[in-house]
Order: C-alpha cells, then structure tokens, then sequence
C-alpha cells in the first residue's frame, strides 16, 4: 500500500523518445575523392594540351599572315648576265624603268657581291664565283596605295632587256596561305580530338561516381527524387572540377607564353633571336590569344558539366 501510494504521488512518468538523427550538409558527390583529384589532373592537362595547340595555330596564323603581306609587296627582277651585254648597264636600266614605273615605292639594286653573299647559305662560303654568270637581283617594293599593272612592266622589261626576269612570288604566297590554312586544319582536329577525350574521361568519372554511391541514388529514387535533382548535383560537382581543371590548365600555358615572350624580348639582339623572331614571330599572344585561352577554360567546363548530365540522365533511365 505504501508503494502504490509514493508512485501515484510521484506524478506521471516521463519516457525519453530519441529524436531524429542530426542533419549534415555531406554533398551527394564528394568533393575531394581521389577520384575527383584526378579528374581534375585530367581536365587540367587536356586544357594546357588544347591552349598550347590555340597558341601555335594563332603563331602560325599570324606569321604567315605578315609573311605573305611583305612578300605580296615585294617583287624582285631578275638579271641574267649574258655574253656581249654590260650587267651593269642592264642593271642600271631595269632600275630606272622600275623607278619610273606607278605603283612602285622603292627600288634597291643589288650588287654583284651582295648577289653572291645571298648564296652563301646554299653554296657556302669561300667559294669564287667571278666566273659564273651569278644573277643580279633588284628588289621592288609596291606601294600600299596602288596596284601597279606587273603585266605591262613584265612586258616593257622582256622588250628593253631580253635578260630581265620578272617575279611577283604569286607561288610562294599560295604555298605559304595553304600551309598556314593546313596547321589551322590540324589545330582544330586536334581541339576536337582533347575535347573527345575530356568528355570520354567526364563519362567514365561520373559512371564511376555514381556507382560508388549507388545506395545513396537509389534511396532518392525510391523516396521520389527526380532525375532532374540528382543530375543537377552531379552536373554542379564536375562544372566546379572542370572550372579548377580548366584554370589549372589554361594559367599553367598562358604563364608558359608569357615565358616564351620575354625570353624572345630578352634575345632579340642576338642573330639567333632575330632569325627565330623572323620565322615565329614574338611569341606574343595578345590580348585574342589570351582570350581564346579564357574561353577554352570556360568551354572545356562547359563540356565537362553536360557530359556528367547526359551521363547521369541515361544511367537513371535504365533505373526507371
């Protein structure tokens, strides 16, 4: 009786009900798997590959592009020494009639021995060529404000001076534009091809991230997630790899034309650094070079993020 009258004085008994378990904010895909590590390894690679082939296509483009603008404006004539006629005279004479001739800027004569210095390259040096009929060269530079009528000063050298050759380098020029059209060609297979393989290694990566949390996507799919949500998570984790990839990549080449500038700065007083200026010009990309680079960043993410989507979207599909 004293028992039962302390417990009906003790008041109702409390009973503890456990709550639900604490809420975390783990991310659907983790962040900084080595999986994710070596994405990004990949990204960032591709995009230095693909930003070194956009700066040699733009060195390329560029070069051949002031290359056929001095040659389009030079045209030289050609002086063959033949037996009874005064090389000199003809020389002198071709001159004159190029120097009087509309639409030509400037007119150098070149001497016998500057003749046989442009020689030295195939021929070597120390050789004598006082017996051979060496061809002197008159180099002409057109004027940027008109067209002169090359035709007629053919024609009116042919019948002055049965010696004078006329060349307008129209060969060269057409071998120079289909060369630089060629490497742009390459440059873009190649872009097409490292962003083929950004986007295989994407798929291969998300495959592999959504079987390592295949229990998680399945829960969300059964409690009535929609693919959409769960495609979204996995399409935010790889823009966000892509974007670090892509910078990695893109600033490791942008510092490395930078390099490549100063140093051909640094040597342009040196005969070699003004042959190699000469031929590839300054190693500068300018300010579209730089941007191109910046949208190849941008562009690789871009892929990287729809590749993880489209990958996400099919591998739901055979769930449903």
């Amino acid at each position: 009786m004293i028992e039962l009258a302390r417990a009906e004085t003790a008041g109702p008994r409390v009973v503890a009900v456990p709550g639900p378990p604490p809420r975390t904010n783990t991310a659907l895909v983790p962040r900084n798997s080595i999986a994710g590590r070596a994405l990004i390894a990949i990204v960032a690679i591709m995009t230095f590959l693909a930003s070194l082939t956009t700066g040699a296509v733009i060195f390329v483009s560029h070069t051949a592009s002031e290359w056929q603008s001095d040659v389009a404006r030079e045209v030289t004539i050609q002086i063959i020494p033949a037996a009874g006629r005064d090389a000199e005279a003809d020389v002198a004479r071709a001159a004159s009639i190029a120097g009087h001739f509309p639409g030509i800027e400037t007119v150098q004569a070149y001497t016998r021995e500057e003749s046989t210095k442009l020689l030295e390259p195939w021929l070597g040096t120390g050789l004598s060529l006082t017996d051979l009929p060496v061809p002197r060269l008159i180099v002409l530079k057109l004027s940027r404000d008109a067209t002169p009528d090359l035709a007629r000063l053919r024609t009116m050298l042919a019948g002055q001076l049965p010696g004078a050759v006329l060349d307008d380098h129209r060969g060269w020029i057409d071998r120079m534009r289909a060369m630089s059209g060629t490497a742009i060609g390459i440059g873009i297979a190649i872009l097409l091809l490292v962003i083929a393989a950004t986007a295989l290694s994407v798929s291969f990566a998300t495959r592999g991230a959504m079987a390592t949390n295949k229990t998680v996507i399945e829960v969300l799919h059964f409690v009535g997630a929609k693919n959409a949500f769960i495609a979204r998570n996995f399409q935010r984790h790889f823009l966000l790899l892509g974007l670090e990839g892509g910078a990695i990549g893109g600033g490791a080449a942008m510092l490395l034309f930078l390099l490549a500038a100063g140093l051909s700065r640094w040597f342009s007083t040196s005969a070699g650094g003004q042959q190699t200026s000469a031929l590839f010009g300054s190693f500068s990309l300018g300010l579209t070079g730089y941007a191109a680079v910046l949208f190849q960043v941008l562009l690789i993410a871009g892929v990287t993020a729809w590749t993880s989507r489209q990958t996400v979207n099919r591998t739901l599909e055979t769930i449903d």
